[in-house]
C-alpha cells in the first residue's frame, strides 16, 4: 500500500486502511427512497476501489446501471475510540470530495453489504485535494455533482439525518478509527445513472467559510469495458424496479428511455415475468365461462343473490371494447396532507409498490375516493403492470398522460384522463386491503370483470356458481335473440314461459356448441 494515491499543489490524500460508507443521511435522498432510518446503517469499500481525480471507470460489459453518487468525505486525523457525538468532529482533519459509484446490475448479490456492487476498482475517486477543518463548523459543508455539464445534486451538510460528529461517535463505539480512514458521509437526492462516454465531476467546499475552500471538481470519465463476467459467480442481472431506483425515479427512467439512454421494458422482461400464481378461484373452466359472459349478466346473478352495491360506478375503458378480467389487487389512497405525503409519498411508496408487484392475471383495483381531479396512474407505471402480466387496470380516479397510457395492450377503466401528479389530492397509503373502489367493496382475490356496460366485483366465494349460472343466462339470451331475429314475437318468449322454455331445452345441445353471433341482435330488456 502507497502513503498517498494522489497529491496536488492543494495538499495530499493518504489512502486509507479502510473507507466507511452510510447508507442514508440526506432527507433529500430518504424522501426519494420513502423510507428514513432511525440510525446510521453502514457498509465498507476497499482501499482498492479507490481512484484519483482524472481517471477513467470502465462500466463492466454486461452492466447497464452504472450510477455516481457525490459525497462529502471526511478523513480521519487523531485516531477515534469510544468518542461522544460532540466530540466525534474533532476527530475529522479534512474534509475532500468523493464519488461513491456503484453498479446496481449486482447490488442484490450481497444485499446490503455491497462487496460487488460498490467494491469494484476505481469505484470509489477521491480528491483531487483535502480541505483541512481547522475553523470550520461540520454543518459548513456543500457538496455539488455535475454530469456532463449539468448541475445534478447540490446539498449541504447542514441537512444531514446523521451529522458528521455523531458518524465518528456511533462508528467509535466498536471500532478504532485509525488516521487517515474514510468515512462517506451520504448522497443527496439526484444519484442517477451515468453511460459510456458520460463525465462526472464532484466539488465539495465550505461557501461561507473564509476564504470559501473548495476541493475543486473530482473528474471521472466513464468508459465501456469488455471483459465479461465468468459462469462461477453471480452475473449481473436487473429488473424494472432497479431501473427505477437506478435512475432516481420513473420520469427520469422514462427521459433517459426517450433520450435512448435507458432501456425500456421488453418483451423479453415480460416472458420473464413470474408465472401466474395458482388459484382455486378463476379456474380455467370458471375462466372460460365468465369470458363468454357480459357483465350485465354476471350482475343479475349477482343481484338475485343480495349484492346489489358490486358496480365500480363511473370508470370506462381507455379502449372502447376492452374487457377485462382478472383477480384484484388493491391500492388505496387517503387524501392529501403535507406532512402524510412527506411521509409516504416519496420513494418506493405504496403506488410503486403496487405496480412492481402485481402479478400475471392480477387486476390492479385503485380507491381514488371517486377523485378525479388528479392522475393515480400514469404511463410509466402502466407500462409496468403490463410488463409484469397484469390483466389490467380499474381506478375510480383519474388518469395521467392518458394518450400514452391508451397506445399501451394493458387495459384500463378510469374516471378519465387528468394531467395532475399524484401529490395534489392523494397520498399513496396502503396494498393488499380491503378498498373502496367507485362505491363497491372490493377485497384482495375478488373477480374484476369489465366491458362497455362497466366494471364489477364478483367476491371469490360467489364466483363459481354465479359464472355457471350468468353462463346459462347468455345461452338463453342468445336463443330468445335468434328466435326475435327470425320473427317471433316477444310476448312469452321474453322472459320465456314454459312452453319456450320446452322449446331452448330441445335445442339446448346444438346451442352450447355453436356460438352466437356477434352481429346477432340482443333483448333489450330482462338480464341485459
Amino acid at each position: 500500500m502507497t502513503n498517498e494515491f494522489t497529491a496536488t499543489s492543494g495538499g495530499a490524500i493518504p489512502t486509507p486502511g479502510k473507507i466507511i460508507a452510510v447508507h442514508l443521511n440526506y432527507p433529500s435522498r430518504a424522501a426519494q427512497r420513502g423510507r428514513t432510518p432511525a440510525q446510521p446503517s453502514y457498509f465498507i469499500k476497499p482501499s482498492s476501489s479507490i481512484a484519483p481525480s482524472g481517471g477513467t471507470l470502465e462500466r463492466p460489459a454486461g452492466t447497464e446501471l452504472l450510477a455516481f453518487e457525490g459525497e462529502i468525505a471526511l478523513i480521519i486525523g487523531e485516531p477515534a475510540r469510544h468518542v461522544t457525538p460532540e466530540r466525534g468532529w474533532s476527530h475529522v482533519a479534512s474534509v475532500t470530495a468523493a464519488n461513491d459509484l456503484g453498479i446496481y446490475d449486482l447490488r442484490a448479490a450481497d444485499k446490503g453489504s455491497n462487496v460487488r456492487s460498490k467494491g469494484g476498482d476505481g469505484f470509489t475517486p477521491l480528491g483531487p485535494i483535502a480541505i483541512p477543518t481547522d475553523g470550520i463548523g461540520e454543518d459548513a459543508w456543500r457538496v455539488r455533482t455535475w454530469v456532463n455539464g449539468e448541475l445534478v445534486q447540490d446539498d449541504s451538510s447542514a441537512t444531514l439525518l446523521f451529522p458528521f460528529g455523531r458518524l465518528v461517535a456511533d462508528l467509535s463505539q466498536l471500532m478504532t478509527l485509525e488516521t487517515g480512514d474514510v468515512i462517506l458521509t451520504g448522497t443527496p437526492a439526484g444519484s442517477s445513472v451515468i453511460v459510456p462516454g458520460d463525465v462526472v465531476e464532484v466539488e465539495v467546499d465550505a461557501p461561507a467559510a473564509p476564504g470559501a475552500p473548495s476541493t475543486g471538481r473530482l473528474v471521472t470519465t466513464i468508459t465501456q469495458g469488455t471483459a465479461t463476467f465468468g459462469d462461477f459467480g453471480t452475473k449481473p442481472a436487473v429488473d424494472d424496479l432497479q431501473r427505477i431506483e437506478a435512475w432516481g425515479s420513473e420520469a427520469e427512467l422514462a427521459a433517459a428511455v426517450a433520450a435512448g439512454r435507458a432501456t425500456a421494458p421488453s418483451a423479453a422482461t415480460a416472458a420473464a415475468s413470474p408465472a401466474p400464481r395458482p388459484t382455486d378461484v378463476l379456474t380455467d373452466e370458471v375462466r372460460a365461462l365468465i369470458e363468454s359472459t357480459a357483465v350485465a349478466t354476471l350482475s343479475v346473478a349477482l343481484r338475485k343473490r343480495g349484492y346489489h352495491d358490486i358496480f365500480i360506478e363511473g370508470v370506462h375503458a381507455n379502449h372502447p371494447g376492452d374487457r377485462i378480467l382478472g383477480t384484484a389487487k388493491t391500492l388505496r389512497f387517503i387524501p392529501f396532507r403535507p406532512d402524510l405525503f412527506a411521509a409516504h409519498g416519496g420513494g418506493f411508496n405504496a403506488q410503486k409498490v403496487a405496480f412492481d408487484t402485481v402479478e400475471p392475471g392480477e387486476v390492479l383495483v385503485v380507491e381514488a375516493r371517486g377523485e378525479r381531479g388528479t392522475g393515480t396512474v400514469g404511463d410509466v407505471l402502466a407500462l409496468r403492470a403490463q410488463v409484469r402480466g397484469a390483466a389490467g387496470i380499474v381506478t375510480d380516479g383519474g388518469v395521467r398522460d392518458f394518450d400514452a397510457v391508451a397506445g399501451f395492450e394493458i387495459p384500463v377503466f378510469s374516471q378519465g384522463p387528468h394531467p395532475s401528479v399524484l401529490g395534489r389530492r392523494h397520498v399513496p397509503w396502503e396494498v393488499d386491503v380491503t378498498i373502496a373502489c367507485g362505491g363497491a367493496a372490493v377485497q384482495p382475490g375478488d373477480v374484476i370483470v369489465g366491458d362497455g356496460d362497466g366494471v364489477i366485483v364478483i367476491p371469490s366465494h360467489l364466483v363459481a356458481e354465479v359464472a355457471a349460472e350468468a353462463a346459462e343466462q347468455e345461452r338463453q339470451d342468445a336463443y330468445v335473440a335468434e328466435q326475435v331475429a327470425g320473427g317471433a314475437s316477444v310476448d312469452g318468449l321474453f322472459p320465456m314461459n314454459a312452453a319456450w322454455l320446452a322449446r331452448y331445452e330441445a335445442s339446448r345441445v346444438g346451442l352450447e356448441t355453436r356460438p352466437a353471433s356477434p352481429g346477432a341482435p340482443r333483448p333489450a330488456g330482462g338480464s341485459r
